[in-house]
Parts: C-alpha cells; structure tokens; sequence
C-alpha cells in the first residue's frame, strides 16, 4: 500500500496537532470502508488507494489537513471546498468527503500520481458529525455531555454549572463564546459550538486528559448546519427565547424550532435529560415538547421558574446586595436553599437556579452547586471596572433588545444615579435589530451614545443611523425624567470616553455589546480592541483628574 495512507497509532502530540487545533494524541485508525457503510456513501478509489485505507482525523480547512486526516471538501456560497483538496492531500490527506460536484472537481484539481479514497455523498455535511464522531471513537457517549441553548445567558450558566461541577470533585470541560477550557487549561475560541470534525476532536482531547463533565453553549447555527451531529447530550438546557439571528433564521418560530432540536424526542441530538426556565411562552412551549411520548423511556423535563408559573425548582423574591450580587430564596425536588448568585438581576436569578437545577440533573449534590455559584466570575457580563472612581462603570455583552432591555431595567431598579449606556450593532447580521436595540437604549437611560461595534463589511454610519432612529423614536413621555439628548460617536474608544465624562458621583456607565470581546472587526478586519482595557484608561485619567472631566 502507498505510504501515508495509514496513520501509527500513538502519534506524539505535535504531530497530531495544527495551528490553533486541539486532538487526542492517539487515535484507533477507522477503514474508509466503515465510514461508507454507515453514511452509505459512494467509494471512490484514486490511484493506488483501496478500501482498507484508514482515516485517523479529519478536518473541514485543508490547511490544518494531517498525515491520515479525512478532509471534508463541502460546497459553499462562494466556491466549492474540493478546490483546496490538493493541499490536504498534499499535506498527507487519505481521503476525501464531497459531493458530485466536489468529486468533479477533484478530477480538475488532483495531482495525476494522487492516491486518495473519496467519500461521494449527495449531503456530505448531513454525515460530517457522524463521521467525525465515529473517527474520534465516539466521546461524548464516554463524558457527560451537557448543552445549554438559548437566545440570552449560555455563558453565564456555563459558567456556574462548570463551577458546580469542579465543586463536586469532577475533572470539567467548558466549550463557549469565552473559551474553552480542558480541566482548568484555557484557549480561546472563534465559535460559540464549533464545527463538527473540531469539536469532536476536542470532545476527544478531553476524554484523554481525564474529563469526567464537559459543559457546552449550542448555538442555533450549531444546530442548524449539523455541528452537533454525533455528539451525545446527557443533558439539555434552555434559557429562554428573544430576537436575535433573524439574518440567519426567517422567523422566530424557525429560530425556536431549531433550538427545539436539543429536546424533541424524535430528533437525533435530543438530551436524555431537559432541564427548562420557563420564564417565557417560548420556555414553556419547549418544555412541552420536550415531553416524552407516552410509555416512552425518557424523563419529564425538570422545569424552572423565577416567575408566577410553577415549577420543580422556583425561585422567590430576591434581594440586591451594595456588591450588585442577589439573594434569592429558591425550592426544589433537593429542598430549600438560599442562592446567591454574583451578579444583579432577576434574568441572573434565572440563569442561577438553571445552572443549579443542571448540576443537580448531572449528578452534583444541591447544596454543592448553589456553595459553588456564588463564587463565579463570567467575562464581559456586567463587569465591573473599577479604578477608584466615584461612579459605577461596567462593561457587558447585552446585544440582543431583549438583554439591553433587562440589562438596563436591572440597573435602574439598584441604582439610585442616572444611567449611561454605550451602545451599537453589528454589521452582516440581523438588521431587524437594530432600531430595536436603539428604542430599549432610550428607554432605560438617561444619556445615550450610538457607536460603532463590529462593523464587519459594512459602513458604519448606516448602522449608527438605524440604532440612531431606534432611539429617536422614543417618545419624551417613555424615556426616564431628565433624559438628555441622545449623541452619536463613531469611534468606540471616543463614545465611551464621552460616557464615562459625563458620569458624576452616583451615576452608572454601561459599556454594552462587545463584552469580553478582545477585538473589534472593520472591513473584514479584526483589530485589537477590548471595552474593558479602554474604560480602564478613560478612569485611570479622570481619576489622576481629580474624579471627572
């Protein structure tokens, strides 16, 4: 057989890792021959290749492609992925997944002495889950894999269910927004859920290194292009339902119906377990369908609630402390118990009690896990930036209506100072948002400044100007007494100066959009850019300034 076809078992951790690419340093090989009879796609032999040639990783970029790897030449909306097949190949590739086009292409972009199997099926990404699941030897059936899905508060519960989870004695994984974490190791990461060939090997990365838990944000594109194809959710979570991906999705119903997929029982990536915060129509409508079928073998969903409708865990009122954090008294199947979760907020309050009602669902002792949650601090969600000064200055993620909405009502319901807010929208995404998120910002502030936030590929003025009439359109009557005049600042760093400046004694200043983000994208550029480190430099000025400008 040609040489490189087969991939040695037990190859060092350099070998078996790209750029930027997390892999398990042992892979058991898997014959192309398996891989076509449980997607049933079409085996096609180039050159020397044949059937008993074995895979050892895959990749969907053919500049990460390894000795062994499966690469997945997809079509796209600009060119079709078989048109880079050579490189993989070239890089040590032994097979291919495509489709007849890609298989076409081949014929077009292969080296005439290439020896490589080819996978043909007519929806090459529909089997790349399975597929990848299967070379990586199927992992998340070895872990406890938990999927938290939602509009608002992924990270946040991630977070405090990853908390609860080391406090019980586990070895955890976290995969989000943030980063992703193995047993403590933190790296950062470019997708909310990765896609399937990188996330199953990471899945894999972890089993290896002694991950007992991983806990994982399910995005709704994750779950609509098959991202999470072959992974197995001991248990699924959702937090609840706003507008948000409507440039991706055509209606809040197909938007609801594709995070639905993580708790019908009929769907292949369904949790065994659903926990679900009812707070919402959306909320009770999943935990509806998340029933099981009569006599089937699945358990009711555990429903959580900090409103009026009942539930397994439910949440009474809550208490705000002079450090923002909130007590709340809360009962469920495990007893009564006082939570206190670090942040302000009742939608935190909600995200608490959903992360203990999580830890609980994956086998961690009630009591350990609100212990646990009072202790979490999440990147970017109302941070607090404090230099000395004499007003409160945060920085959060809210770029939803829905989460500036709350975001602002929480902090007008504990601060007795007026409110700034900085605030703008991303380019290439749902634009329906926009004004949206411009009336939410009049609303709930006094003082308010449209700036730009990652423009992407379009003009940042017009994307200022469609927040810009959100918020003028806000009559007198529904902005808070005393509103000031809503200002306009293109450049970030400038808008948010402008904010803190106006700030006096008392006062609060709310950085929303970016949180944690550390760079700011403009013309398909990403440049180095985090809220946080430039509010640190504004107040780190005012207050060698004496307090204000």
């Amino acid at each position: 057989m040609a040489s490189g076809r087969r991939h040695p078992r037990g190859a060092s951790k350099a070998d078996r890792r790209g750029p930027g690419a997390l892999r398990p340093t042992s892979v058991t090989p898997t014959a192309v021959s398996v891989l076509s009879t449980s997607t049933g796609a079409r085996l096609d032999l180039i050159g020397a290749a044949d059937a008993d040639t074995t895979v050892t990783g895959v990749t969907l970029r053919a500049q990460d492609a390894q000795a062994g790897d499966l690469f997945a030449a997809l079509p796209g909306s600009t060119t079709h992925g078989a048109r880079f097949a050579g490189d993989a190949v070239a890089a040590g590739a032994t097979a291919v997944l495509t489709d007849a086009a890609g298989r076409a292409e081949l014929s077009r972009v292969l080296p005439p002495e290439s020896s490589v199997v080819v996978l043909v099926h007519p929806n090459p990404r529909s089997v790349l889950g399975g597929v990848s699941a299967r070379i990586y030897g199927n992992p998340s059936r070895r872990l406890k894999l938990i999927g938290i899905t939602g509009t608002s508060g992924k990270t946040t519960t991630s977070y405090m269910v990853e908390a609860a989870l080391l406090a019980s004695g586990a070895s955890v994984g976290l995969i989000g927004t943030v980063e992703t974490r193995i047993d403590g190791v933190a790296q950062p990461s470019s997708l909310t859920t990765p896609e399937a060939p990188t996330l199953q090997a990471l899945l894999a990365t972890m089993l290896e290194r002694g991950v007992d838990a991983v806990v994982m944000e399910v995005s709704s594109h994750a779950l609509a292009l098959g991202r999470v194809d072959g992974a197995h959710f001991a248990v699924g979570a959702f937090t609840n339902l706003s507008q948000d991906h409507l440039d991706f999705h055509p209606s809040m119903a197909a938007y609801f119906e594709v995070k639905a997929q993580l708790f019908v029982p009929s769907s292949p990536v369904h949790a065994v377990r659903s926990i679900v915060c009812v707070d919402d129509e959306w909320g009770r409508r999943m935990a509806e369908l998340a029933r099981p079928a009569p006599g089937g073998a699945r358990a009711l969903p555990v429903t959580v609630s900090t409103g009026p409708v009942p539930a397994q865990w439910q949440a009474g009122e809550s208490t705000t402390a002079d450090d923002g954090s909130s007590r709340t008294p809360v009962t469920g199947p495990e007893g009564a118990f006082d939570l206190v979760v670090p942040l302000p907020g009742r939608y935190n309050v909600a995200n608490g009690l959903l992360a203990v009602a999580i830890a609980v669902g994956a086998g961690v002792d009630a009591g350990t896990a609100v212990e646990a949650i009072a202790d979490v601090a999440v990147p970017g969600r109302l941070q607090r930036i404090d230099r000395g000064q004499n007003f409160l200055a945060l920085v959060d993620y809210a770029h939803k209506p829905g989460a500036v909405e709350a975001v602002l009502a929480t902090l007008r319901g504990q601060r007795s100072g007026r409110v700034a807010i900085v605030i703008g929208a991303g380019g290439d995404r749902d634009t329906a948002k926009r004004p949206l998120m411009g009336a939410a910002a009049a609303r709930g502030a006094e003082f308010v400044v449209i700036t730009d936030d990652n423009p992407r590929t379009e003009d940042p003025a017009s994307i200022r100007a469609e927040v810009l009439a959100g918020a003028r359109g806000v009559g007198a009557d529904e902005r808070p007494a005393g509103a000031e005049e809503i200002c306009e600042v293109g450049g970030r760093s400038e808008a948010i100066a402008t904010a803190l400046r106006w700030a006096a004694p008392g006062d609060t200043v709310l950085i929303a959009g970016k949180g944690h983000e550390a760079g700011q994208e403009i013309n398909g550029v990403k440049h180095p850019f985090d809220d946080r480190d430039v509010v640190a430099s504004v107040l780190d000025e005012l207050v060698a300034d004496g307090g204000r400008r």
